[in-house]
C-alpha cells in the first residue's frame, strides 16, 4: 500500500481519524481534502471510513495516497540512485544537468531521467523536488513521491531538521570557521545574478576550512559548508561577496582553467524519514572532476 498505516495508541484514543492522522503522522489538511471524497482511500480496521469517524486503542487506520503521475518526457539519462523507497528517491546528480525543464533546457534534465526510471519500475507518482541544485553543482537531490513526503520535508526545513552539507573549493586562503549571515536578493529585476544587499532575503551559510593548497603562486581552500537557509546561488553569492569565489564559477568571479564548472558538491543530506520519522543521513562521493582538482 502506498500510503500511511496508523495503529491507534492511548494518546490518540477517542480522536477523530482526521485528528489522529494530523497529530501522529503530520498529514496535511491539503492531502485530507484531496482524498476526502475519494472511494477506497480511507479505511478503519479494513472497512471504508470517514475522516470524522472516531478511532480507539488498537484500531488500524489506513490512508491510501491518490495515484498521480508527472508529464515529463521519459529520457534515457543514467541516474546514480543513492536510496529509494515508496516515499522518496535520492540521487547523486552529475554536473551539467538541469533539475527540471526550463525555457533554456526543455529536455535531457534530471526530471526526464527520473520519469523513465519511474516508468521502468512500473511506478506512478508526481515528481516533487524537495531540493534543487544549480546545473553545474553536483550532488544529492531528494525527490518526494507523494504530497505527504513533500509536506513533511517542508515543515522539517522550517524547523531546521533537514541538514544540507556541501564541499567547495574557493579562491584564496580561508581559515577557521564562521557563519555568514548576509541578506541576498536579485541584482536587478530579471537578472540571473544575485547579490548581498540590505533588505534582501535573510540568508545564512556556515563554513569550515578543511585544507589550503598552493599552486603556481595561487592559494585555494577546501571548505565544508552547511546551509541554514536555501536561497538561489546562496553559497556562491556569499563566498564571492567575501572575496573567496567558488573555483570555476564564471558567474561570480571564480574563473579558472583548473575546472570547467563551479567546484561545488552537495555531499551530505540528513533528515527524518517522512513515513517512519527515523533520522537518516546520506552521502555522495565527490565527482571525478573535483577529485582530480584536489589531487
Amino acid at each position: 500500500m502506498n500510503g500511511i498505516k496508523l495503529i491507534i495508541d492511548k494518546e490518540n484514543d477517542g480522536l477523530k481519524i482526521k485528528s489522529a492522522l494530523r497529530k501522529s503522522e503530520r498529514v496535511s489538511s491539503r492531502l485530507i481534502r484531496k482524498v476526502l471524497h475519494t472511494s477506497g482511500a480511507l479505511f478503519l480496521n479494513g472497512q471504508e471510513a470517514r475522516f470524522v469517524d472516531i478511532a480507539h486503542v488498537g484500531d488500524v487506520i489506513e490512508l491510501v495516497f491518490p495515484e498521480e503521475i508527472s508529464d515529463f518526457e521519459p529520457q534515457d539519462i543514467p541516474l546514480d540512485v543513492i536510496f529509494e523507497d515508496e516515499d522518496i528517491l535520492l540521487v547523486n546528480k552529475k554536473p551539467d544537468l538541469v533539475c527540471h525543464p526550463t525555457k533554456g533546457h526543455s529536455d535531457m534534465t534530471l526530471a526526464n531521467g527520473v520519469m523513465k526510471h519511474m516508468l521502468d519500475g512500473s511506478e506512478s507518482y508526481k515528481i516533487r523536488f524537495i531540493n534543487r541544485l544549480d546545473m553545474n553543482t553536483s550532488g544529492l537531490v531528494l525527490i518526494g513521491k507523494n504530497a505527504h513526503a513533500q509536506t513533511v520535508f517542508t515543515a522539517e526545513s522550517k524547523t531546521g531538521e533537514v541538514s544540507k552539507e556541501y564541499k567547495a573549493l574557493v579562491k584564496g586562503r580561508l581559515e577557521g570557521e564562521a557563519l555568514i549571515d548576509l541578506p541576498i536578493t536579485l541584482e536587478c529585476e530579471g537578472a540571473v545574478r544575485r547579490c548581498v544587499r540590505e533588505g534582501g532575503y535573510p540568508s545564512q551559510t556556515h563554513y569550515k576550512a578543511v585544507r589550503t593548497y598552493e599552486i603556481d603562486g595561487e592559494v585555494f581552500t577546501l571548505l565544508d559548508i552547511k546551509l541554514l537557509t536555501g536561497r538561489t546561488h546562496q553559497i556562491r553569492v556569499h563566498l564571492s561577496h567575501l572575496g573567496y569565489p567558488v573555483l570555476g564559477d564564471t558567474l561570480y568571479g571564480g574563473e579558472s582553467p583548473l575546472i570547467d564548472r563551479q567546484a561545488l558538491h552537495a555531499f551530505s543530506l540528513s533528515f527524518n524519514h517522512p513515513k517512519s520519522g527515523e533520522p537518516v543521513r546520506f552521502w555522495a562521493e565527490l565527482p571525478k572532476d573535483m577529485e582530480r582538482l584536489i589531487d
